[in-house]
């Protein structure tokens, strides 16, 4: 009952704001519900003149939610086939991960960028977006701006991506006769699921190739989300280590990521329930919750976000953000030439 009290509030205002952006993100997937969720809450935030009794459920769902949002993702995950599709793609997935990764880290050194803004630009540009976004912060302590900052980054750049790579995939000679080396680039060389969505089923209606590249190009973003387990952990380690060299007492508790732990058992739920015959749409509740409370959890984000003070600090994060979409891009297709796929 405590919890209702003091929590009712925030948390209603965040559902508020939600239900109208996850209608829009369905009108607009190209934009997405998460990225309407954020503005809508960085804009309402403007006219709020005392958060005081808003600020604990708002945070509740800034933190909380996103974890829940992080495990519900599991169950989106079949992983035998994702193994089976990360076979041809993980050599260029562990590269484009990688490229984006250093990338990330020798900007962060040069231009002095903040080191959880450079993580949550890097992580998210190499894996999957918001969710690896969503994923990566809590483990690395960041606050709300910094993952609105870096949202914003990613959502552009996604935008990009879904517009001009289909253009891209003819210049470069992809095979307009199967969807397979477009499919696999999009996958690999586009983060967020609604952007690679996007760009492989325009690929697909260019090309009359019914759903083809777009069934590749998701089974490839989805081996590409298990990423997310050994780089949190990585995190984890690292944010441990950090502790200990500042004089920190060390608590396995207070940096491991347990929410992983649930992600990777409501993957492996799922995968045995799909082999036992249980029907994929069996899952489609789930996966639409978690799509929801992501987009709950970025309307909180925005509400705890300073608009202004963003648009200010957003210019060497833009220009990482730019770094590792390039390298990314062109390590994926270099890839894909050596390893004979176009």
């Amino acid at each position: 009952m405590q919890f209702f009290q003091k929590n009712f509030k925030g948390i209603l205002l965040c559902l508020l704001i939600s239900i109208p952006c996850w209608f829009l993100g369905k009108i607009f997937p190209l934009v997405g519900g998460p990225v309407f969720a954020i503005l809508a809450g960085m804009l309402i935030t403007l006219f709020i003149k005392n958060k005081t009794p808003l600020q604990s459920g708002v945070n509740f769902v800034s933190k909380k939610i996103l974890q829940y949002a992080v495990i519900l993702l599991g169950f989106g995950l079949n992983l035998s086939v994702v193994l089976q599709t990360g076979k041809q793609s993980l050599p260029i997935i562990i590269t484009t991960i990688a490229t984006s990764l250093v990338i990330a880290w020798a900007l962060h050194k040069l231009l002095r960028i903040p080191g959880k803004i450079s993580t949550l630009v890097g992580v998210g540009s190499s894996i999957c977006g918001g969710s690896a976004v969503a994923a990566t912060a809590p483990v690395i302590k960041a606050n709300d701006e910094e993952v609105a900052q870096a949202i914003s980054v990613i959502f552009f750049f996604n935008m990009v991506a879904a517009l001009c790579f289909p253009t891209l995939g003819m210049l470069v000679g992809f095979s307009t006769g199967s969807g397979e080396a477009f499919g696999i680039f999009a996958g690999t060389a586009v983060n967020d699921t609604s952007s690679v969505t996007a760009a492989a089923a325009t690929w697909d209606s260019m090309h009359h190739l019914g759903s083809a590249t777009l069934d590749k190009a998701v089974t490839v973003k989805l081996t590409r989300t298990l990423a997310i387990i050994p780089i949190t952990m990585a995190l984890a380690c690292l944010a441990a280590k950090g502790g200990q060299s500042d004089g920190q007492k060390f608590s396995v508790k207070s940096v491991f990521p347990f929410f992983i732990i649930y992600f990777v058992l409501a993957s492996l739920i799922t995968t045995v329930a799909l082999n036992m015959g249980v029907a994929n749409e069996a899952f489609t509740p789930l996966k639409n919750l978690s799509k929801f409370f992501i987009i709950m959890s970025m309307s909180a984000i925005g509400l705890n976000t300073n608009i202004i003070k963003l648009i200010k600090t957003g210019g060497k994060p833009i220009l990482m953000g730019f770094c590792c979409w390039v390298g990314i891009t062109f390590v994926s297709l270099v890839m894909q030439h050596c390893l004979g796929l176009w």
